[in-house]
């Protein structure tokens, strides 16, 4: 591994917004490990034979285990990056699982401790996939887009907004990124960022209706992986159309 590679393991890169983040660091020549509970979902598009820097884990992001091995390189350091794009999946008018980000930001900062106490060094910056609709500093969608959000995201939007909260007072390097509402497909529209600190709130907005999962992705892995802006560092930054 050369110093300009960097190893970065991923949460929830099976689909959306971490997979379109794991095929733009892979196709830049980064070590990827991956975390899927059911790895041919991630080894019918990545081919061993053609894809050496990826490795496939099987487990769930919330087993400490299974995030240990994730968090580890071959050469016995912790990750450099860490991108936790996990969520719940939609059943009627609430989620199958409302605490399955916070239970994954606690258990990658549990494994952190540990690895460290096992004497395993790194400092990795944390990147966490929230949503927008839910700052405390104000409104940051559209009016017209509150119903919505009231009505369909509050009971995932409040799970992130503790793994949020976990990642920005662990001490830890983090970036969160608050995506709009999320659509599929590709696109070469202009996307508008907003960054806000944890404490003191906003320092530029950006309020949006939507952007898609590929360009969310492609944003996270060009602009916090495959290099980072210190004006990202430790604030939390809404990407929109």
């Amino acid at each position: 591994m050369t110093s300009k590679t960097k190893s970065v393991a991923f949460f929830g890169a099976s689909t959306g917004v971490g997979l379109a983040a794991l095929k733009r660091t892979l196709a830049a020549d980064h070590k990827c490990i991956a975390l899927c509970r059911d790895p041919s979902k991630l080894t019918t598009i990545f081919p061993s034979e053609s894809t050496p820097n990826l490795k496939v884990i099987k487990g769930n992001a919330h087993d400490i285990s299974a995030v240990s091995q994730c968090l580890q390189t071959d050469d016995g350091h912790i990750v450099d990056v860490i991108v936790s794009t996990i969520g719940a999946k939609p059943r009627r008018m609430t989620v199958d699982d409302p605490d399955v980000c916070k239970k994954g930001a606690a258990t990658i900062l549990n494994a952190l401790a540990q690895l460290r106490s096992a004497g395993i060094t790194g400092t990795p910056h944390i990147i966490g996939c929230s949503t927008a609709g839910f700052s405390r500093f104000g409104r940051d969608v559209p009016f017209v887009m509150i119903p919505i959000y009231y009505l369909f995201v509050s009971v995932p939007g409040a799970d992130k907004v503790v793994m949020e909260d976990r990642f920005a007072q662990s001490g830890e390097s983090f970036t969160i990124i608050r995506a709009s509402h999320l659509v599929d497909g590709e696109s070469d529209k202009t996307i508008r960022v907003g960054i806000e600190d944890p404490k003191t709130g906003p320092e530029c907005r950006a309020i949006g209706y939507t952007i898609s999962r590929e360009d969310a992705g492609g944003w996270l892995a060009e602009n916090l992986v495959l290099k980072i802006d210190a004006k990202y560092l430790n604030k939390n930054v809404t990407i929109t159309y």
